[in-house]
């Protein structure tokens, strides 16, 4: 990773865990997650309002480090106002970008491609991809709470 990348990852990582966006509980929601990463005691707690296949609303909740916290404050200004089917193919990018699978292209990924940053620590992508799973666990599941664990 060049260095131009290196400080634009840990600029935003700082930026986003001090001042998260869409840091909320979303009321009412249509869909939710609670996603946990054993390893690390990360815990959040996903809200998304879905009408006609488009997430129009997303907050979150939690706890947990910086690239955690990052991340998912960094999805949700990325999902909204996406498509169902759009943010599962984001998360399948996101989830290959983090363990070393896919190149990071900053036009293709916007802001996401600063945590390719995370492929150089491997026990850092569950913290850098929980909140993606957890989205995934509410936007697939029939319950009215998902849970999902990165173990």
């Amino acid at each position: 990773m060049d260095t131009d990348l290196r400080d634009l990852y840990q600029e935003i990582i700082l930026d986003h865990n001090k001042n998260p966006k869409n840091f909320h509980k979303l009321d009412p929601a249509s869909h939710s997650a609670e996603g946990y990463n054993p390893l690390c005691g990360d815990k959040i707690n996903v809200y998304l309002q879905v009408e006609d296949g488009k997430i129009v609303d997303i907050g979150f909740e939690g706890s947990g480090c910086a690239i955690s916290k990052a991340s998912a404050s960094v999805m949700t200004t990325i999902v909204k106002n996406k498509t169902v089917e759009e943010v599962k193919a984001l998360f399948e990018k996101f989830k290959g970008l983090v363990t070393g699978k896919v190149e990071p292209d900053m036009l293709e990924l916007g802001k996401l491609a600063v945590f390719a940053g995370v492929r150089d620590y491997p026990s850092r992508a569950k913290c850098a991809t929980l909140s993606w799973h957890t989205v995934m666990a509410a936007l697939n599941s029939k319950e009215e709470q998902a849970i999902v664990s990165t173990e």
